[in-house]
């Protein structure tokens, strides 16, 4: 069954499977050209190659990578506390007048229809946020910002706050309800019961999430920078631009390290998180 979708989707697709003469020229052509500047047509040296990588790195990598980090980080802890924010309301077990108490039902009509009105509300514009990626939400705010750096953060804090508040919310509904009942039961408010008996049992796997998407925003921010977003994929699409194949692989492979050095930074995060 697997095989004959996958043949399917082949043929609907017409990838076609034409690889002629003038594509194999392409390939070595390319192959040449993605050597260092001052390598191509001549024997290799690691020298002038580790020469190369590192002046373009002083001249621009170094600014573009950190702009990269810096626009990720950014966005993150934006989207990070607005989503924990956004949680509380988009999850069942706290949009409802009585919550965790184990008394009767609040059976107030109007109680009942506001705090279904603000779970559906939070649900549905966490939905709309997370439903657009962020290249979408760049490609929108470029219109009204420009190209700063400011809509790429903009555009992943969207993106991630769509997303962090739905895994919040389905934490908070899927916590053991056991010790926040017996809070309600002694006199404890909603948002003491929150703060004292929620946030101290759910914040270690909230951070899990949060490091994560960082991971993602570490990605897409290299990325947005081909809509002209100070970042490192500016310069990736300029030198896609101007033809030279040797500054757009380098570009390419530094924003791969990137990606490894935030994913690494990630999972310790993580390991000392969990530990905790």
């Amino acid at each position: 069954m697997f095989a004959a979708i996958l043949c399917a989707a082949i043929g609907l697709g017409d990838f076609g499977w034409d690889f002629s003469q003038q594509r194999s020229r392409n390939l070595t052509r390319f192959a040449e050209e993605m050597r260092p500047f001052p390598l191509q047509h001549v024997p290799w040296d690691t020298r002038v190659a580790w020469q190369w990588s590192t002046e373009l790195f002083s001249d621009r990598g170094a600014t573009a990578a950190a702009q990269t980090l810096a626009i990720s980080l950014v966005a993150i802890s934006i989207a990070g506390l607005i989503g924990l924010a956004l949680s509380l309301p988009a999850a069942r077990t706290f949009a409802r007048p009585d919550a965790w108490s184990r008394a009767s039902p609040d059976s107030r009509p109007l109680a009942r229809m506001a705090w279904t009105s603000l779970y559906v509300t939070t649900r549905a514009v966490l939905i709309a946020l997370r439903s657009m990626p962020e290249y979408v939400w760049a490609f929108l705010l470029l219109a009204a910002l420009g190209p700063t750096p400011w809509v790429a953060v903009c555009a992943l804090a969207f993106h991630n706050v769509g997303t962090l508040g739905r895994l919040g919310a389905e934490t908070v509904e899927n916590a053991e309800p056991r010790v926040f009942e017996s809070l309600r039961g002694l006199g404890a408010g909603r948002f003491q019961i929150v703060a004292f008996g929620l946030w101290p049992q759910l914040l270690p796997r909230f951070l899990l999430f949060h490091f994560y998407r960082w991971e993602t925003c570490v990605r897409e921010a290299t990325v947005l920078g081909m809509l002209g977003i100070a970042s490192l994929g500016f310069w990736i699409d300029d030198a896609r631009a101007r033809g030279h194949t040797d500054e757009l692989v380098f570009w390419v492979l530094l924003g791969s390290v990137i990606v490894l050095v935030g994913d690494a930074a990630s999972a310790v995060a993580r390991s000392v998180v969990r530990r905790a």
